[in-house]
């Protein structure tokens, strides 16, 4: 190909298409799913890429070696605010080594797990970070020509995959630990989903450090109406049959356990302890604060991509990279009275 054009890095798809010798819906065609083009097509529109500096150089790069540039992270609760650091470490990681970070929701909205599978064709993304454990995985390790998959945060325990996980069971053990040593003999717990893998890895380190505490268990499932419905529960108890501390199992329940109790002139430390997990950013801008136990969320993040990039590679990597959690001692928790 000997044409050149007088601006490279300005050019449009149509000279990227004269160049090549082919329509701009072609062009726009092999960028976009370079798998239904001819071989040839993708070559010539590859090299009259790289000739013009049409957009970003790696755009060539990419389709020379059969890649998208991309990475998909797929979330089960996209309005989480809990995602958002793990994300912005992920991103920021895969950045620095040319990949864009693409983000979806595992859930359509008759509440099926679709995403998955529509990410699973090679051509849409190099690679897949799945942070939902309740994706069901039927039939996934018949299919040869996926891409890439790890876990990070939960993890899906009916097949062998990598993850990149925080110390679930250890988290739970510091918080019971902590209001034990504060001298609470009853405790409740606001779980998650009984099959959720958090939930029973937590529950499990609830268990370690409960040294004889009872326990009371109010459903839950990770979210703000989860922890006002723990609330009302708490306050429909008789008196003598309140736990004098909760541990919930998210950030966001603590939070509107805390607000709904609140409402009702019951006010922790004072009238009851309350200790989250996750550590989300409002929690430490609340009056109280929560006290709480933190994910280190960026730093996941970060190991998450360069896990997958690893794997993309085709390099080795740890089956399971495990994170350290961490007591963060704020407002809400005190000595029994």
């Amino acid at each position: 190909m000997n044409k050149s054009l007088s601006s490279p890095g300005r050019a449009r798809l149509s000279d990227v298409a004269k160049l090549a010798g082919v329509s701009a819906s072609t062009v726009s065609r092999v960028l976009s799913r370079p798998d239904v083009v001819a071989e040839a097509t993708r070559k010539a529109v590859a090299e009259a890429l790289a000739a013009t500096g049409y957009r970003m150089n790696h755009a060539a790069r990419n389709l020379r070696k059969q890649r998208t540039g991309c990475v998909v992270a797929l979330v089960p609760n996209l309005g989480n605010p809990f995602f958002a650091k793990i994300l912005d470490g992920m991103g920021k990681e895969l950045a620095r080594a040319g990949y864009d970070l693409l983000v979806a929701d595992t859930l359509d909205e008759a509440g099926r797990h679709t995403a998955l599978h529509r990410f699973m064709d090679p051509s849409r993304a190099d690679g897949i970070i799945l942070l939902d454990g309740m994706v069901p995985m039927d039939g996934m390790e018949e299919r040869p020509d996926l891409p890439p998959l790890i876990t990070a945060c939960e993890w899906v325990e009916e097949i062998d995959l990598p993850r990149v996980i925080l110390d679930n069971r250890q988290g739970a053990r510091l918080a019971i630990g902590h209001l034990r040593e504060l001298g609470h003999r009853h405790i409740g717990v606001i779980g998650g989903p009984e099959r959720n893998v958090l939930h029973r890895s937590r529950l499990a380190g609830v268990r370690d450090a409960a040294n004889g505490a009872r326990l009371t268990l109010f459903e839950g499932d990770f979210t703000l109406q989860a922890g006002k419905n723990a609330a009302k529960r708490w306050e429909e108890l008789p008196r003598e049959q309140r736990p004098s501390a909760v541990f919930a199992f998210s950030d966001e329940m603590a939070c509107a356990f805390m607000a709904s109790l609140q409402r009702s002139g019951i006010v922790a430390p004072r009238d009851i302890s309350i200790i989250g997990f996750d550590d989300i950013e409002l929690g430490s801008h609340l009056a109280p604060a929560l006290t709480t136990i933190r994910q280190p969320k960026q730093e996941l993040g970060r190991q998450a991509a360069r896990t997958i990039l690893r794997r993309i590679s085709g390099d080795e990597v740890e089956p399971v990279t495990l994170l350290a959690p961490q007591l963060m001692l704020r407002e809400t928790t005190a000595s029994v009275g």
